[in-house]
């Protein structure tokens, strides 16, 4: 290829070298490829040194942003994988750099899994299945997942279940506790609680509403039906149609009737 006839630093990263080549410039590398390779004026270099060189520096520059990556917080290697796919590396470049990441102790999903865990008992209200599934989607093998969940007992997700359904009976104060009741679970299955951990809860928290707050949410409701069928009908079709509504809300039915009785008095 050449001789290097002059090497000086980049003004806007004093840590890379331009290499100049007869006169003219021909590559850049890092501070690391450079004294790794022993580059120097009056060296004479040949194409094969020059790709060799330069695929140590590919290695580098993607080590760089691997650890950047890493600067923010952990990372499991899969996502250290998919940061670098993002700028089309070959896979021989990535392999390397999770090879170093490694031999450096940069990488260690076992401890991702239990940090990751830890984080999201402390500061959220997701169950194991949640933290399961955002594991197994950052690439972490499922050994290590059942051995961080480890920590999340069954008394704590009861603990946290409990909690997080006393707050949803209020704002589903306006269901009845049948709809209500369904609701929350639904919303504990989403975010990763088992059914086992939702029998517990209805055991543990007080679900009993007293007779205003009963009367309350079918008052609610009842108000709700008949703005919806009171312009459409009327008589013994009213009474059908809002007895059915109600009905399926999950209010008893002798409740309904005293309902009615209070909306014909209201007129």
């Amino acid at each position: 290829m050449g001789v290097i006839s002059k090497i000086t630093k980049q003004v806007k990263n004093d840590e890379r070298y331009n290499v100049f080549i007869e006169g003219k410039y021909a590559f850049s590398v890092d501070e690391v490829v450079l004294a790794k390779f022993g580059l120097r004026k009056g060296l004479d270099v040949d194409e094969l040194e020059i790709s060799e060189m330069q695929y140590e520096d590919d290695v580098k520059k993607a080590l760089n942003k691997a650890i950047h990556f890493l600067s923010y917080r952990m990372r499991t290697e899969k996502e250290i994988r998919d940061h670098l796919k993002d700028d089309e590396l070959e896979e021989g470049i990535i392999g390397e750099v999770i090879h170093k990441l490694n031999d450096m102790k940069y990488l260690n999903d076992l401890e991702f899994a239990h940090a990751f865990t830890g984080t999201q008992i402390n500061t959220s209200d997701k169950g194991p299945g949640w933290i399961r599934g955002e594991l197994y989607r950052k690439g972490v093998d499922d050994p290590y997942i059942e051995e961080a969940l480890e920590a999340f007992t069954f008394e704590m997700q009861v603990e946290k279940a409990a909690a997080l359904s006393e707050k949803l009976l209020r704002k589903y104060r306006n269901d009845s506790f049948m709809i209500a009741k369904q609701k929350i679970e639904q919303n504990l299955q989403r975010k990763g609680y088992r059914g086992a951990v939702m029998k517990a809860v209805w055991e543990t928290i007080e679900t009993e509403r007293d007779t205003d707050e009963q009367w309350d949410a079918l008052y609610h409701q009842g108000q709700k039906a008949h703005r919806r069928f009171s312009t459409k009908y009327e008589g013994f079709e009213y009474k059908q149609k809002m007895k059915q509504a109600l009905y399926r809300k999950g209010f008893p039915i002798d409740r309904i009737e005293r309902l009615l009785e209070v909306l014909k008095e209201e007129g």
